[in-house]
């Protein structure tokens, strides 16, 4: 499950009645340059022969600030930090004590982090994502995300908004496995201090450099 919840640890071809997404997630990367919310994540891995597949599911916070810095707090049902300051991709795991340590250029590209964090207005997605609106349901608009990269291990990433709220992922990759993020009270532009973003490797942690 860790390795799971890890994976997670970012042209408008759109129009007529499906355009509500695409303007959502406009507005999102426009107005939107901080935000902190609490999450359930829950990990579905694709159904084997005979066998159905049991959900995992997990919680913690989040939070980010453009340009390029968030961090996931996982809490439940174990402890792991996915931390990213605008220049490295931290990841801890608190079992484990273990910490790994990337560079972000090189980690993040066409991930569901590129998308919310990343990008600082709609047409920097484009060189990464082909984006289209998709129809609304659940009362959020929604908008699909396709890495034009083939070489990635995600296929593709749904965004659901409520206004310009950010409220759910939607992440299938190249295995099959969905994920799913809900997000709830969410605090839109709150003003974070720089210590946010900033990360500490543990005390006697083992520190993997790649």
């Amino acid at each position: 499950m860790k390795k799971l919840i890890a994976g997670v640890a970012l042209a408008v071809l759109a129009g007529g009645a499906w355009a509500g997404g695409l303007e959502s997630l406009e507005a999102f990367v426009k107005t939107v340059k901080s935000g902190r919310a609490d999450f359930t994540q829950t990990v579905t891995a694709p159904p084997k022969e005979g066998q159905e597949s049991r959900p995992k599911v997990s919680t913690g916070s989040f939070a980010f600030q453009r340009p390029g810095k968030f961090r996931f707090d996982y809490q439940k049902p174990f402890v792991q930090n996915i931390v990213a300051d605008g220049q490295t991709l931290w990841l801890y795991d608190a079992d484990l004590n273990q910490v790994t340590q990337r560079k972000q250029a090189q980690a993040l590209g066409s991930t569901p982090a590129a998308l919310i964090a990343a990008a600082p207005d709609l047409r920097a997605l484009q060189a990464d994502f082909t984006l289209e609106g998709a129809a609304d349901r659940d009362g959020l608009q929604w908008v699909k995300a396709t890495p034009k990269s083939k070489d990635g291990q995600l296929q593709s990433v749904q965004i659901g908004f409520q206004g310009e709220a950010l409220s759910a992922l939607e992440i299938l990759d190249s295995f099959g496995q969905r994920s799913v993020l809900k997000f709830g009270k969410v605090e839109v532009n709150p003003s974070l201090p720089p210590s946010t973003f900033q990360f500490k490797v543990p005390s006697g942690a083992d520190v993997i450099r790649q």
